[in-house]
C-alpha cells in the first residue's frame, strides 16, 4: 500500500518559503502604516490651520470680538476654537470652529506645539499671546526625511 502526502522535507521547504515571503512583506507593511499616519497628520494640521484662519477672518470682518490687542485677531488658545466665540450683536449665538482638538497621530495625544504671531517662525516655545500656527511635537522623521515638527 502506497501512502500519499508530503514528506517532512517538503513541509520544511514550504514553511521556509512562507517565512521568507512574510519577512519581505513586513517592512512594506511598516512603511504603509507610517504613510497612513503621515497622511492623517497632514489632514489634521490642515484642519486646525483652516480653523485658525477662519477665526482670524471672522475677527477681521467684525463678526466676532478681536480680543486683546496683542492677539491681533487670532484665537487665544486651541480650546477657544472648540468652545466657540459669541457672535457680535447676539446674546447667545456662538460660532465654533472645531468639534474637538484632534489627536496627533504620531504621538497618540491631543497635544500640539503652538506659535503666536510674535514668536519666531521656527520657534519651539509658545509666547502665549495667541495661536497663529500649530505643529506636531513628535521627534520623528517622515518618509521624505523631514521632521514632523517642520510640517
Amino acid at each position: 500500500m502506497k501512502l500519499r502526502g508530503f514528506t517532512y522535507i517538503e513541509l520544511l521547504v514550504a514553511a521556509m518559503m512562507l517565512a521568507i515571503l512574510a519577512s519581505a512583506a513586513l517592512p512594506m507593511i511598516r512603511v504603509s502604516v507610517k504613510r497612513k499616519k503621515e497622511i492623517q497628520l497632514h489632514r489634521v494640521l490642515r484642519e486646525m490651520r483652516t480653523a485658525i484662519d477662519r477665526y482670524k477672518d471672522m475677527a477681521d470682518r467684525g463678526i466676532i470680538p478681536r480680543g486683546a490687542p496683542e492677539a491681533m485677531g487670532y484665537p487665544p488658545d486651541l480650546e477657544t476654537l472648540v468652545t466657540g466665540v459669541r457672535l457680535l450683536g447676539t446674546l447667545t449665538q456662538k460660532m465654533k470652529f472645531l468639534r474637538r482638538i484632534p489627536v496627533d497621530p504620531m504621538k497618540g495625544k491631543a497635544e500640539w506645539g503652538l506659535r503666536s504671531v510674535q514668536d519666531d517662525p521656527d520657534s519651539t516655545t509658545w509666547g502665549g499671546e495667541n495661536v497663529y500656527d500649530v505643529y506636531s511635537e513628535s521627534p520623528g522623521t517622515a518618509l521624505n526625511g523631514t521632521e514632523y515638527s517642520k510640517w
